[in-house]
């Protein structure tokens, strides 16, 4: 089953329970969260961006998660096959980020003497700016970049848990133009609005305290168009709807479920920098994921932990949009993560 939300209304009831279940292809659902001591701890907020181009890439992670807050930036480069992260954490943020309600319009900034993030978004242009100290040795990491052309349909999907008072809001913008710099040390990278393309994963939320998620995204230009996905599973209830989507020039394209096959070894161990495989039940996904690495983080604190394999890597197969078109990949740049949290 795929209900498609399809009026403006209140995401939550008084208790914090989703109203209507399901996915839409706009933010028409509104972000109404009723706050109390309880729920400010368990609150996950974040803007994640991603900007990249077939050759390296920009990570950008701004979460205010209740008990604690953290910035994040991470610079790929595909063709030299190496990545570096860096990351501040800041306790019992609770909200204070004020991290903004729609995913529409509003600006969002985090700053310290180490690293600042702005993201700035006034419903037209998302501009982020920003640098991390001692990104590479001593030499900081600094980037400008402006967002454009947003889609006109995206993914937008509101799954509840099992657990009363519990739920997950998210949107996926994919395939915005991008265009800007980041630079270390002497050495710059530049995005141009030919071939980079920005992704916003934007997520609201109150949520249990063990979930693991798979997630993958893509996004590229064939053929003059633009197109990607967004294809994941793991966490709630999903009765009503999977948040599985492709885009293609603006346009949604809705999925049932689909499946990461990821190797393992003889022991049941994930191989994830093994090629992998996608499948849908409706048969309109089936790829190979040829991983270069894994940006992997496992950040374990007393209680809190999360185990992260976000994997970067080139795809291979067929897609298949509403109308029968088949959309073939031959190597186009993406991720695929599983995370695993106590948090």
């Amino acid at each position: 089953m795929q209900h498609e939300i399809k009026e403006v209304h209140p995401l939550l009831d008084e208790n914090n329970n989703i109203i209507e279940p399901g996915y839409c292809k706009k933010m028409l659902p509104i972000y109404n969260k009723k706050t109390d001591f309880s729920s400010r701890f368990h609150t996950k907020e974040w803007d994640y961006y991603y900007i990249g181009n077939q050759h390296f890439g920009l990570a950008l992670t701004l979460d205010d998660n209740g008990y604690m807050g953290l910035d994040s930036v991470s610079l790929l480069n595909f063709d030299e096959k190496f990545y570096v992260t860096k990351s501040e954490m800041q306790m019992l943020t609770l909200g204070k980020k004020n991290l903004p309600p729609t995913s529409e319009k509003g600006d969002v900034r985090s700053a310290s003497s180490k690293c600042v993030l702005n993201f700035e978004n006034d419903g037209k242009t998302r501009h982020l700016t920003g640098f991390m100290a001692n990104f590479i040795a001593d030499t900081p990491i600094e980037f400008d970049i402006t967002l454009t052309d947003f889609p006109e349909e995206s993914m937008v999907i509101c799954t509840p848990f099992e657990k009363p008072g519990h739920f997950y809001f998210n949107q996926k913008i994919n395939c915005m133009v991008a265009e800007g710099w980041a630079k270390t040390g002497p050495k710059e990278y530049l995005f141009n609005k030919e071939d980079s393309l920005g992704t916003l994963d934007w997520g609201r939320g109150i949520w249990t305290y063990s979930n693991t998620w798979y997630w993958s995204s893509l996004q590229c230009i064939i053929d003059g168009h633009r197109f990607g996905f967004n294809l994941g599973y793991g966490f709630g209830d999903t009765s009503a709807a999977s948040e599985n989507m492709l885009f293609y020039d603006g346009k949604s394209h809705k999925l049932e479920d689909v499946r990461f096959n990821i190797p393992t070894d003889n022991k049941g161990k994930d191989l994830f920098v093994e090629p992998w495989t996608f499948t849908s039940s409706d048969e309109r996904v089936n790829l190979t994921f040829k991983p270069i690495f894994d940006r992997f983080d496992d950040t374990n604190v007393l209680v809190i932990r999360s185990n992260q394999h976000q994997v970067f890597g080139r795809f291979y197969g067929t897609c298949v949009l509403d109308d029968g078109q088949q959309i073939k990949l031959d190597g186009q740049m993406g991720f695929a993560e599983k995370v695993a949290n106590r948090w």
